[in-house]
């Protein structure tokens, strides 16, 4: 069950095993074979995933909850707020 939920969310994030492999620093035949649970992943592959890519590790490893976090609330306003201080400059407001 572990490797389908792995296989579920990198394909939610539309990364190939080579991708999430190199992305997070492991190799491809480490990170597919969690994928068919032929070996167990350590804690630090797991706390990569879930920094990397708001993994829910409640749902990846129970299949308990949704399979993302939502990101925390000041990242996405300090985001917006760039994103808007971007637009008014280019349009000669500020």
């Amino acid at each position: 069950m572990f490797g389908e939920r792995l296989q579920k969310v990198r394909k939610q994030l539309q990364l190939s095993q080579e991708d999430i492999s190199t992305q997070i620093g492991i190799s491809y035949r480490a990170y597919s074979s969690y994928e068919r649970e032929d070996r167990k992943p350590p804690i630090d592959f797991l706390e990569k995933l879930a920094i990397q890519y708001n993994i829910n590790l409640n749902y990846l490893i129970a299949g308990i909850g949704k399979e993302f976090i939502a990101p925390q609330f000041d990242t996405v306003k300090t985001e917006l707020r760039s994103e808007v201080l971007q637009i008014l400059k280019e349009q000669g407001l500020i």
